[in-house]
This record gives C-alpha cells, sequence and structure tokens, in this order.
C-alpha cells in the first residue's frame, strides 16, 4: 500500500499499464464474449484524466482490446507488444498460411499473432497433447509456441514482447514512475521492464491457472479482476 501511495501522490508523472483478459476482464470460455464490467471502465476513465499514460498492453489484438474495454481514449498495444514492430508485418502471411493447416475449434486469429484455446474443451488434458504437437509444427516453422492459461499463443520470433512495449511508452512520454498489473507468464515481461523506475508496482491477478512466477515477482498479489477494480479506486 505504501508503495501504491507513492504512486498516487504525484499521478501526472507516472503511468499504469494494465492487461486486459485476466485483469480488466474476467476470463470467460469464449474469448469474444469478455467484456471489462462497468463500474471498471467508470474507474479508468477517471484514471486517465488523472495519470499521465494508462495504456491497455494486451496479447489481444489491439483493436480488440480496445473494443473489450470500450474507452478509446486509453492507449492500446496488442498482440504482447508487437503491433509497435516495424518488420513483423512480413510474418503475417506465413502465419496466415500455417494456420490454414489447422482444424481447431476456438482458433483466434490475431494477424500476427494466434492463439488456440482449450478451455472448457471435452477433454482438456487430450486438447493439450493435441496442442502440444502443433507446437512442434509451429517451432520448425521458425514461430515461437509458447502456452498460458489454458491456451497455447503462436508469435513470430522477434524480440518484441509486452517489457519492450512498455519501455517505448514509458520513453516516449518521459516517465519514471509506472504500475504494471498482469495475470500470465507474458505479464512477467511487463515487470521486469518496471526496473530501475523511480518508483515501479508490480500487481499480480493469481489464479490457480497462472504461473507461480508471477506472484514470486509481484510487490502486490491479488486474487481477482474485481479485487484489482477495487484497487484501482485507491488511485
Amino acid at each position: 500500500m505504501d508503495l501504491l501511495a507513492r504512486l498516487a501522490e504525484d499521478p501526472k508523472q507516472a503511468a499504469l499499464f494494465l492487461d486486459v483478459d485476466g485483469v480488466l476482464a474476467p476470463i470467460v470460455p469464449r474469448p469474444e464474449d469478455a467484456r471489462v464490467p462497468d463500474a471498471t471502465r467508470r474507474e479508468l476513465r477517471r484514471l486517465d484524466g488523472r495519470y499521465a499514460l494508462v495504456a491497455c498492453i494486451s496479447g489481444r489484438a489491439g483493436d480488440d482490446a480496445q473494443r473489450i474495454v470500450g474507452i478509446p481514449e486509453l492507449t492500446y498495444v496488442g498482440n504482447h507488444g508487437l503491433e509497435t514492430e516495424p518488420d513483423v508485418q512480413e510474418w503475417a502471411p506465413r502465419l496466415r498460411e500455417f494456420l490454414g493447416t489447422l482444424e481447431w475449434p476456438r482458433l483466434e486469429d490475431k494477424g500476427l499473432t494466434a492463439a488456440l484455446h482449450y478451455r472448457d474443451l471435452p477433454d482438456e488434458a487430450a486438447a493439450r497433447t493435441q496442442l502440444e504437437e502443433v507446437a512442434e509444427r509451429a517451432r520448425a516453422e521458425g514461430f515461437v509456441a509458447r502456452f498460458g492459461r489454458k491456451v497455447l499463443e503462436i508469435v513470430p520470433p522477434i524480440e518484441a514482447n509486452k517489457g519492450t512495449a512498455v519501455r517505448r511508452l514509458l520513453d516516449q512520454h518521459g516517465l519514471r514512475r509506472a504500475l504494471f498489473a498482469g495475470d500470465d507468464t507474458t505479464d512477467l515481461d511487463g515487470f521486469r521492464a518496471l526496473d530501475g523506475l523511480d518508483v515501479a508496482v508490480r500487481v499480480a491477478v493469481a489464479s490457480d491457472e497462472g504461473p507461480e512466477a508471477l506472484r514470486q515477482s509481484a510487490d502486490i498479489v491479488i486474487r481477482s479482476p474485481q479485487d484489482f477494480a477495487a484497487l484501482l479506486r485507491g488511485l
């Protein structure tokens, strides 16, 4: 709470970096059904007028993250930070070709990356085994394949992540104080991007599915998007 107070005492010199799914929006079986609750939206609008920067750093495509959050005036960076990288577009047709070889009931094509979900499929263990094979095929094609919360993500092999997006935005705005909130493995890059700042607050929205490393690296651990909304009210 002392860290939060230090961050909030000078908001015009601070940034808030927020994951969307699992942090602002509760996890749901179908990603397209995710929604940020109205109460959380009200807090985000208030914080946008109070802080120097409020940015949603999401694994979704940026325009899809904006649709879920529903507040266009915020800053959005999608595809785990890849959208800001100039060389990423050359991988889009290769990804499209690879996805054309797959048959998966819950395949989320984000243009630059893809997510194959297995949450709530009839046999999640069997689905995970199938996706291990897909991951090996993706790696053989030169992609990075990594598992998150009931999902396999396929991304280009480009040195970009949520952390590089955070550092770029901090540099652009000249800020040395920030909070990053996340719930999954890729959010560890966002945590690391705060190293060396004058004030750094790392918030883990923990779950049984989430990585232990995220909880261990966090300054604050909470249990749900509802609890995170309550944290926002204190900022």
